[in-house]
């Protein structure tokens, strides 16, 4: 849990058997414990329940930022939370991981100053605080992961080994994950307006207070079970499609843009920097590789050609062994063997001088 705000701050609440703990921040920076059932979460915030099942941490979830009617859903990594129009839910307060986030919500909440003479809403400001959040763990976790790696890539770097290769496999097995998460799903966000558009959640309340027509229903009590609020959802399709183009909200979406796109390119930055060293020690490791077959592929071809000049020789032999008359046979000095054998042998040593450099005046060798 974070440390307890000044007095009158915050509150934690017993929790009860009717619901699960979930830590509420509201947009003065107040905080306090509460027990929320699931279907009074769903009617509180107004997501379905499939959107609170990314919340679980006894799931898997991928990393996710949903927009939806009254709610934003921020799944990154260590970081799970609700953020309304007024206030942000953190599931399991009293994890270690949650605690930290809710005292920099709380922290920066209270004390929010204007960006660039303008202040942003408060889903915004929230977001923001889970964003950085979400940079220090993946700044956390690659430094932790750095201190691992640069020894493993040096040690492969000077000697290519099973073992070291190994090392380097699962190193980079959890750089992916790493990466695989928090920046694909900034990269999608930033890559589709709407999804912007409907994490706009103080501006849709604006634009619905002001009795405009919203393809926003804002009012809306969600369905008690998946089915009821698929059922909801496909009717609303239904009437948006037979609306579209006749006024649907539409917020700049600028300034959440640039504030996604700031932590973006912070995320990338952070990952970049092992994952280049990474890939180049990859590059420099596959080339002394093909270096390495590059000269066994020579010596093959200087032991074929060895092997060649040989086999000449033998042939050479064979054709002497054979039971043919001929008057080398006759001749009654014994040093015609030693000179047909040394002019066999400076033979294949010729031809193989010969082979060795046409091979290096063609480039075949070095």
């Amino acid at each position: 849990m974070p440390t307890a705000p000044a007095a009158g701050h915050g509150r934690i609440d017993h929790a009860t058997a009717a619901g699960a703990e979930w830590a509420v921040v509201s947009s003065a920076g107040a905080w306090r414990v509460e027990a929320i059932g699931k279907h009074q979460l769903m009617r509180r915030t107004g997501l379905p329940a499939r959107d609170l099942r990314a919340l679980d941490p006894a799931l898997s979830y991928p990393s996710s930022l949903m927009g939806r009617d009254r709610a934003v859903v921020v799944n990154l990594e260590r970081v799970r939370a609700v953020i309304t129009a007024s206030e942000v839910l953190v599931p399991a307060p009293r994890a270690p991981a949650a605690g930290p986030l809710v005292g920099d919500l709380h922290a920066r909440l209270s004390t929010a100053s204007p960006r660039g003479g303008k202040a942003l809403p408060f889903e915004f400001r929230a977001l923001e605080v889970c964003l950085e959040f979400a940079c220090k763990s993946l700044e956390h976790e690659t430094s932790m992961l750095e201190k691992e790696a640069y020894p493993a890539l040096d040690a492969l770097t000077s000697k290519v080994s099973t073992l070291n290769l190994e090392r380097v496999r699962q190193i980079k097995s959890r750089l992916v994950a790493i990466s695989g998460g928090v920046r694909d799903e900034l990269e999608h966000l930033l890559d589709d307006d709407t999804d912007m558009a409907a994490m706009h959640l103080s501006e849709k309340l604006a634009y619905q207070a002001a009795g405009q027509s919203s393809r926003f229903d804002i009012g809306k009590e969600p369905a008690e079970s998946d089915q009821e609020w698929e059922d909801s959802e496909a009717e609303q399709e239904d009437v948006d499609g037979e609306d579209q183009g006749s006024g649907a909200f539409t917020p700049k979406i600028d300034e959440l843009e640039n504030l996604l796109e700031a932590y973006f390119v912070q995320i990338d930055g952070t990952l970049n920097k092992l994952s280049t060293y990474v890939e180049d020690t990859e590059d420099y490791i596959n080339i002394m590789l093909d270096d390495k077959q590059n000269q066994l592929l020579q010596m093959g071809v200087v032991l074929s050609t060895a092997t060649l000049m040989v086999s000449a020789a033998i042939v050479v032999t064979a054709v002497f062994g054979i039971n043919i008359h001929i008057a080398l046979y006759r001749i009654p000095s014994t040093t015609v063997f030693w000179e047909a054998t040394g002019g066999m042998l400076g033979g294949a040593a010729a031809l193989f001088a010969v082979a060795m450099v046409y091979y290096r005046n063609n480039g075949i060798l070095r």
